[in-house]
């Protein structure tokens, strides 16, 4: 039987919990502008882009190198990770055997649940003295891609199979009426069907990739210098804050703040561009 006083307190709880979480975003977005606030203002917005170098102590606040390290080091790790998460759970969905099925789902569960400091100890040990044999010095943006790669994998690839896995049943029973092979269902109507959630899945993996700091603090080399190629060291914003926070002086510590709000301004966009994309694949059916 129907509870209408149960159901209106079940309905103000969700809606309490909903404000709270806007509250919480608005209440880190105004303290990061208001601790940035005072380097915007002394600086000017235009110095962290134009000045010669990063280097606080002399009074250059150039973040262009870190945001480029964060830019690449993100972006090509999801150029790799999304292309596999996707596959594998195709893979789940319609090719593993039913006994497999389970154990894989396990597998990328863990990976999933590994923290980042344990990816980056295996690169920093495992992966950066392979590349440094190509070419050194092993610590480097191909070496952040990896690794990085490897960490948003498991997000990718668990959110897409939640969305095949979505897809209604009778739209591979009237695939498989028509005729179409195990792969015209996936490409022609599983796929189309499922962008929305998949398009999800890349984005939050964009964010933690964004977001990621101990494992590229491990692997990336930390020199703030413009890449010119995958084997350079790099930094990336996030490793900046953590590397420099301890001992930054108010101005130094301002202009921190302002890498957090750029990070914060790269989120955003990133959401926003991946809201839009899922509302047009849902316009168009």
């Amino acid at each position: 039987m129907p509870h209408p006083g149960r159901d209106r307190a079940l309905l103000w709880t969700l809606r309490l919990f909903a404000v709270s979480s806007v509250a919480i975003v608005l209440l880190v977005v105004a303290f990061v502008s208001g601790e940035s606030a005072p380097a915007l203002a002394e600086v000017g917005p235009v110095r962290f882009f134009s000045d010669p170098s990063w280097h606080p102590a002399s009074g250059f606040f150039n973040m262009v190198p870190m945001l480029a390290g964060t830019v690449l080091v993100s972006a090509g790790a999801l150029l790799l990770a999304a292309p596999l998460g996707v596959l594998s759970a195709i893979f789940l969905q319609f090719y593993a055997p039913p006994a497999l099925r389970s154990y894989w789902r396990n597998l990328i569960g863990l990976l999933a649940g590994i923290p980042s400091v344990v990816y980056g100890f295996w690169g920093l040990v495992s992966l950066v003295p392979l590349i440094n044999r190509l070419h050194p010095p092993g610590q480097s943006l191909l070496a952040g891609i990896l690794v990085l790669a490897l960490m948003v994998l498991p997000t990718i690839a668990l959110l897409s199979d939640a969305a095949l896995e979505s897809v209604p049943a009778h739209y591979l029973r009237s695939a498989a009426a028509l005729g179409l092979s195990r792969w015209g269902t996936v490409s022609g109507v599983v796929l189309p069907a499922a962008r929305g959630g998949i398009l999800t899945g890349v984005a939050l993996a964009a964010a933690r990739a964004v977001g990621e700091t101990m494992a590229v603090l491990m692997v990336c080399g930390n020199v703030v210098r413009m890449p010119e190629g995958l084997f350079d060291p790099v930094r990336t914003l996030t490793a900046n804050i953590a590397l420099e926070m301890a001992y930054a002086g108010s101005a130094h510590r301002s202009a921190l703040f302002v890498s957090g709000l750029a990070l914060l301004a790269i989120v955003a966009l990133g959401a926003g561009f991946s809201e839009a994309a899922r509302r047009k694949v849902v316009a168009n059916g």
